[in-house]
């Protein structure tokens, strides 16, 4: 009672605001539980199980998951996107236990490796495996491979880019924040339409690059230039006596810059590569405007169906995209915020 007292009652306009709240909760709460629960329809996977076209339609989420999840991969080939993606996670663990041995070699790794494992296992054409056309790729296999490639390939270029424009040579500190600040002022729908559809003209007719491949390029560039400012902002952070200490060391710039500038710039930059990180994931839906189908764009396709179409089936499947990005960006915000609190007790007990 004194909480409620304190936090909601505690003068007329908080109480009037209070009650205002508490009734739109009621007003939309109520309809919204009907619609997603007692009225939604739980049972079965075809059209006929849905009777009523304005409740939720769950019928229809499993009818399509493995659409929703895999695309249009050939079904009889989805073990390899099951193999690739378990070998990315069994890489990707040893990450996060604190203490295991030897991590310093895993991100190397992993920046090898994921490609690799993309274009033996999901791509094809090698060791007797059916070659499936990037054009099949879709749903959530999508967008995982999508965010995974880009993370492992900008992150090294942005903290290049990020030394690049601290660097004291007028030249490369020129030369990184012109290439920067250009790409960052340019939409992301505007750099997708130049790689997908003027880079070719450049080229020679007898190269062609992969549609999903330039798209991919596109979305590096782009996301390299916005975390180099997340990191370039910083090594501005770092005291200058923690450089004046490493060149007393005799160290000279790599090993100073990798061995003790960036190890206590990282957490500091960290929130924002996270923010960006979680924002590359969302966007990964824009990837549905030049051909690919992602899980927003899989879930459209098959809301369009002339079998499903209503307004509760399309509600639904909207409803579950929210619901399965939701899920996974909580919990990589969540897990960034338990490595800043390592770190902020990690310095605590070294400072």
């Amino acid at each position: 009672m004194n909480w409620l007292r304190n936090n909601l009652f505690s003068s007329p306009l908080n109480t009037v605001l209070t009650l205002a709240c508490a009734a739109l909760v009621i007003m939309v709460g109520i309809p919204l539980v009907n619609w997603l629960v007692l009225d939604a329809y739980w049972s079965g996977s075809t059209p006929a199980d849905c009777p009523d076209k304005t409740a939720a339609c769950w019928p229809f989420v499993r009818a399509r998951f493995d659409q929703f999840m895999y695309g249009l991969y050939p079904q009889a080939e989805r073990w390899r996107i099951n193999l690739g993606l378990g070998l990315i996670i069994l890489l990707a663990v040893p990450l996060l236990i604190p203490r295991f041995p030897a991590k310093r070699w895993l991100i190397p790794l992993m920046v090898i490796a994921c490609p690799l494992i993309g274009m033996g296992l999901f791509l094809g054409g090698n060791f007797g495996l059916v070659y499936v056309e990037t054009g099949n790729w879709g749903g959530f296999f999508l967008t995982v491979v999508t965010a995974l490639f880009v993370l492992s390939t900008s992150l090294p270029i942005a903290v290049m880019l990020a030394l690049g424009r601290c660097s004291s040579i007028p030249l490369v500190r020129v030369c990184c924040a012109t290439w920067i600040e250009l790409w960052r002022s340019v939409p992301a729908l505007v750099v997708l339409f130049v790689a997908i559809i003027m880079f070719p003209l450049f080229m020679p007719e007898e190269i062609e690059i992969d549609k999903l491949l330039r798209a991919l390029g596109a979305l590096t560039i782009l996301m390299s230039c916005y975390m180099a400012e997340a990191i370039r902002g910083a090594l501005q952070s770092i005291p200058k006596g923690q450089y004046e200490a490493a060149e007393a060391l005799g160290l000279g710039y790599w090993r100073r810059t990798f061995l003790v500038i960036l190890p206590q710039a990282f957490p500091v930059a960290l929130p924002q590569i996270t923010s960006n990180f979680i924002g590359l994931f969302k966007e990964t839906t824009v990837l549905l405007i030049i051909g690919l189908f992602d899980l927003l764009g899989m879930v459209q396709n098959a809301a369009s169906d002339p079998a499903w179409l209503s307004p509760g089936v399309s509600a639904t499947g909207y409803l579950f995209t929210a619901l399965f990005f939701w899920l996974f960006c909580f919990s990589l915000s969540r897990y960034s915020a338990w490595l800043e609190r390592k770190a902020s007790v990690y310095k605590a007990q070294s400072g």
